[in-house]
């Protein structure tokens, strides 16, 4: 018998909360952008990137005023 969902009830074990089963080992650590190292040269192209978009845009808006 199927649910709304398609999982089909027949396989899924029965639960038993007193035996609950842990993983074998931990889950790999997830690294995010924000935390993830970065070096000078990255930092230093960032800005190179934000100042040429800055020239564009404003210098851009200038030139056709």
């Amino acid at each position: 018998m199927s649910d709304d969902h398609g999982h089909e009830e027949d396989n899924r074990p029965e639960y038993d909360p007193e035996h609950v089963e842990l993983p074998e080992q931990e889950p790999p650590l997830r690294s995010t952008a924000p935390q993830s190292d970065f070096t000078m040269g990255q930092v230093s192209r960032g800005i190179a990137v934000t100042l040429a978009g800055l020239v564009i845009v404003f210098g851009l808006a200038l030139v056709l005023v």
